[in-house]
């Protein structure tokens, strides 16, 4: 979709008067959607006014997030946060806020990507991965104290499926019983 003819410059999109946007490097006529997966691919581009060129980049982006957010079944931007952003207009910490939220958002994507790292090394140093290897073995366990078929033997031959499937049979007939007991 979006390719780019030099490395480092960002790719310029035109918004002409009828609000379509036109992406020079593909010669191709694109939507907000589009923009929001370039976005997403980390490509870089510029959106410019065809008629004054000016960079209305910021702009289309803020017109994506508020799309997103009025489409979206889930919202990122919770109501409290847009109440504070907005009271942050006109104060003196106007000036301020760009570059403190630049700083947080960096802050996170740098927390994001150690996150993905540790789970890309593998889960067996996880103690989540520990917790649910935990699990696993209770549930196999509940199973061979409920289901003594369940059980793993090295010793004892393999009982051919026919017998599996009747002993099976036998015992979910015995579970039924007393559940039907239990029930009365």
């Amino acid at each position: 979709m979006a390719k780019r003819t030099a490395e480092g410059e960002p790719i310029i999109i035109k918004k002409y008067a009828n609000r379509r946007l036109y992406n020079t490097d593909t010669s191709s006529y694109i939507t907000l959607d589009d923009l929001a997966l370039m976005v997403r691919e980390n490509v870089d581009f510029q959106v410019l006014d065809a008629k004054t060129g000016d960079d209305i980049t910021h702009t289309i982006l803020t017109q994506i997030i508020v799309e997103e957010e009025s489409h979206g079944s889930q919202h990122m931007l919770p109501v409290s946060f847009l109440r504070d952003l907005i009271s942050m207009y006109g104060n003196s910490m106007q000036s301020m806020m760009p570059s403190y939220l630049e700083a947080s958002m960096a802050h996170f994507r740098k927390n994001r990507a150690e996150l993905q790292s540790a789970f890309a090394k593998g889960l067996e140093t996880n103690p989540f991965a520990k917790m649910a290897e935990a699990n696993i073995k209770m549930m196999q366990n509940a199973a061979e104290a409920f289901i003594p078929a369940t059980r793993k033997t090295e010793d004892a031959p393999q009982k051919a499926d026919d017998d599996d499937l009747a002993q099976m049979r036998e015992q979910m007939a015995a579970m039924q019983k007393k559940l039907d007991e239990l029930s009365k």
